[in-house]
């Protein structure tokens, strides 16, 4: 059980070796690939002058905000567009599929129009990038459940409301976290975006700098700060989808499914 662990780390820790070890070796220049320790020292020093903790906080309220939002607006149209509500599904299906397909970096500037750079610029193009995964991942969910389940509880009685929630939504359970982990990875991948298109704070804006002022130490610390927070919020979310899921496990040098408990 301990072998798909090891494994894991022991890549993450060959790649950190090499991204330590190719800068000093001199086959990278370390003007363009600095080493790993470097850029952890120099994220230390960014603490010990409050500059990141400012920066950092920030961007984790966009994101979260935005994350939030995607959730509130995203479940609601993926119930409705999994056929569950039929009437619904068919007046809005156009207009969602027509939604889905406007990317909000080439709208950017219409955006900036109505909404101008602050906030809720910012997070209105976070959150149109989050919700689509959730919309499509609760559409999956809700269409993949299974029939004879569906037959099953409604010959015990149940009425079409505890059927959604008693059969349904626990049925598509996993759907909807794999939409949760796609939207919360593309919530910091379209922070760094948001954040470069104006103002004067968070990770993006930070990287955006350094870049400008050619503080390559400093754009690798703002990546590494971003990349660490996108692994953070990833991992409550997969443990609470292993909770719905079948994890594959070794036993004596097979797999096999296994329920998570």
């Amino acid at each position: 059980m301990m072998a798909p662990a090891l494994k894991k780390w022991g890549i993450i820790l060959l790649f950190l070796s090499l991204w330590e070890l190719l800068p000093l070796s001199g086959l990278i220049d370390p003007l363009f690939l600095p080493r790993f320790s470097e850029v952890i020292l120099t994220i230390l020093e960014l603490c010990r002058s409050g500059e990141l903790q400012h920066h950092t906080r920030i961007s984790l309220m966009r994101a979260f905000t935005a994350l939030f939002a995607a959730v509130i607006i995203g479940m609601p149209l993926g119930l409705i567009l999994g056929g569950w509500f039929p009437r619904l599904q068919q007046a809005t299906k156009p207009l969602m599929e027509l939604f889905a397909a406007a990317n909000p970096v080439i709208l950017a500037h219409i955006i900036i129009f109505f909404l101008g750079i602050g906030e809720s610029a910012k997070t209105f193009i976070i959150a149109w990038l989050c919700i689509w995964p959730i919309v499509f991942s609760t559409i999956s969910g809700i269409r993949t459940v299974d029939d004879s389940l569906l037959k099953a509880a409604g010959s015990l009685g149940l009425g079409r409301w505890r059927l959604f929630v008693m059969v349904i939504l626990p049925s598509a359970a996993p759907s909807l976290f794999t939409g949760l982990r796609l939207a919360a990875g593309y919530a910091f991948i379209m922070l760094i975006a948001a954040e470069m298109m104006g103002g004067g704070s968070g990770l993006g804006w930070f990287v955006l700098q350094s870049q400008e002022n050619y503080h390559v130490l400093r754009i690798f610390a703002g990546a590494t700060v971003i990349t660490f927070f996108a692994v953070l919020t990833d991992l409550p979310l997969k443990l609470l989808q292993n909770r719905w899921t079948f994890k594959e496990q070794e036993d004596e040098g097979g797999r096999y499914p296994r329920k998570s408990i």
